[in-house]
């Protein structure tokens, strides 16, 4: 393992990821943040294989992306790309993988007990659970930042593009903002961090 990785996880995990990144084949890439990801895996031309990771994460939520990616190599090792990107396969492998980390010296107590939850039946992103996101938002350094569902109907905000929306009605499971330079309604999820504009 890459001793820079080394200084971005949990040290308690470290053995054990350690082990898991044994693997010539694998490149493990830490990056500037991205606006629309925490972290991506990919098969890369040369046969070989690149997960990255924003360099921006806690610990605990750098490591859970982590083990989220490596789930994906993994799970095409096993299967091959003919699968759902966060299908049964995954998913299993996910639960497989993660499941030795949940420890107390590992993950916090207010960590622990909602991402052994979560694992039962992960999702494509660990934003898609609100109080896993909060709890682990709770670890950040503080910021200007708050969750869209924090925000109150028809309120205006700048998002991570730098635009400004006006919120609108929760539809099925995302909110429907209007874009204030073009009218357009946009989909924002739930737990998307955001800027307030007014009170």
């Amino acid at each position: 393992m890459d001793q820079n990785i080394a200084t971005y996880i949990p040290e308690a995990a470290q053995g054990q990821i350690h082990t898991l990144l044994n693997d010539k084949d694998l490149q493990i890439t830490v990056k500037k943040a991205r606006k629309t990801r925490h972290g991506d895996y990919r098969k890369l031309k040369n046969g070989g294989h690149q997960i990255t990771i924003n360099a921006n994460l806690n610990p605990c939520r750098f490591l859970i992306t982590l083990l989220h990616e490596i789930a994906h190599y993994h799970t095409y090792q096993f299967y091959g790309s003919g699968i759902k990107p966060h299908g049964l396969e995954w998913k299993q492998m996910f639960q497989k993988i993660m499941l030795p980390f949940l420890r107390p010296d590992i993950f916090p107590s207010t960590i622990l007990p909602l991402l052994a939850k979560y694992i039962k039946n992960p999702k494509a992103t660990t934003d898609s659970d609100v109080q896993l996101s909060l709890a682990l938002k709770a670890l950040d350094p503080p910021n200007n930042k708050i969750y869209i569902f924090e925000v109150k109907l028809g309120s205006t905000f700048i998002a991570s593009n730098g635009k400004i929306y006006k919120k609108g009605t929760k539809r099925r499971t995302c909110y429907e903002c209007t874009a204030i330079d073009s009218g357009r309604l946009y989909a924002f999820n739930p737990n998307a961090e955001v800027e307030l504009m007014d009170a």
